[in-house]
């Protein structure tokens, strides 16, 4: 049997490299069942954002994590890339598709926190970093007693700022972009990056979506080819595409695009089934960087077989109309593109 190699494009952090491998492995797994000898090699591709210690939002926000690798697909130096799904741009690439979206790992942030501390019980003055604006906002709303600095560096990095929590550096990251100050207090992480590299034992409170809504398809894997898609992969990948994550990731994602928003709007988005009622449920907020003001809208959506990526993008246009309608526009700058400014 003629084995069939594919070459799948990754950042080098710890955790770019846990998401590629378990995709990379279940491509294999696929192709086994299909009666296919498939080999997925994995090419470490390092980006600007690996190199640079300037804040996430001014170095171009999401999406400076993927611009490298696909760069990389459409020279032919890989066959499909793995991203965190929050990380790329709402706008299309030309020649380049979502080829699949694997079902999503819990989207909720944590607190990562000294002492085992929660968001309440943080003291005052707690000193509280994140590189992401929509998370500063929304600690600031629910303790603006608390101070929150910017913050950079791969998920091991950040942890190892917060006083009593030591990891080492992240090797996927260059030393000039892990960044140095003060011991935190606590940082605030995506649970599910902290999950996909057996670090979720840190977290110390998981935010539900009332107090801290997810970014936009925060949780969810994309995986990203060519237009022109070898037959063989396209099927391997048709098996790993999970059609709720889909739908959920793409709602949540038009939000964003239908905002005009930029890379340090602090806007979130959660959608969920709902299985009582067979519908998708959209919520969506839009903070001001203070955390002092919020404008807030959601919508259902009937979920039939018949009901596709078309749909749920509707959905989530329709939630940014109802937004913009409420004042989103004067609550914060939807088309700010540098970190805003954050005590410390």
């Amino acid at each position: 049997m003629t084995t069939r190699v594919f070459v799948l494009g990754t950042r080098g952090s710890r955790l770019a490299l846990a998401q590629s491998t378990t995709v990379a492995r279940a491509i294999e797994e696929a192709g086994a069942r299909l009666g296919e000898d498939v080999r997925v090699n994995l090419e470490v591709v390092r980006t600007h954002g690996d190199v640079s210690a300037a804040p996430l939002a001014a170095l171009g926000g999401v999406g400076v994590f993927a611009a490298q690798l696909r760069l990389a697909l459409l020279g032919g130096e890989c066959d499909l890339a793995v991203h965190s799904f929050k990380d790329l741009p709402t706008a299309p690439t030309p020649g380049l598709r979502i080829a699949a979206v694997p079902q999503r790992e819990d989207p909720r942030d944590a607190l990562c926190a000294a002492d085992g501390e929660t968001l309440s019980s943080l003291p005052e003055g707690a000193l509280v970093g994140t590189g992401s604006p929509r998370r500063a906002a929304q600690v600031l709303a629910a303790r603006p007693d608390l101070r929150v600095c910017d913050l950079r560096g791969n998920v091991p990095t950040r942890l190892s700022r917060v006083r009593g929590i030591d990891l080492g550096a992240d090797a996927g990251t260059a030393p000039s972009a892990l960044g140095t100050g003060e011991r935190l207090d606590a940082v605030v992480l995506a649970l599910a990056g902290l999950r996909r590299i057996g670090l979720d034992t840190h977290a110390t409170d998981v935010l539900d979506p009332a107090i801290m809504m997810p970014a936009p398809s925060q949780g969810a894997l994309a995986i990203e080819t060519r237009d022109e898609l070898d037959p063989l992969l396209r099927a391997l990948l048709g098996t790993l595409h999970h059609r709720p994550t889909a739908l959920a990731a793409s709602a949540e994602r038009a939000v964003l695009s239908a905002l005009g928003a930029g890379c340090a709007a602090p806007v979130g988005a959660f959608a969920r089934v709902d299985e009582a009622s067979s519908a998708l449920l959209l919520d969506a907020r839009v903070m001001s960087v203070d955390g002092r003001e919020r404008v807030e809208a959601s919508g259902p959506l009937a979920l039939t077989d018949a009901v596709g990526l078309d749909e749920a993008t509707c959905l989530g246009e329709d939630v940014a109309r109802q937004l913009l309608a409420r004042g989103a526009a004067e609550v914060t700058d939807l088309g700010a593109t540098k970190a805003p400014r954050q005590s410390s």
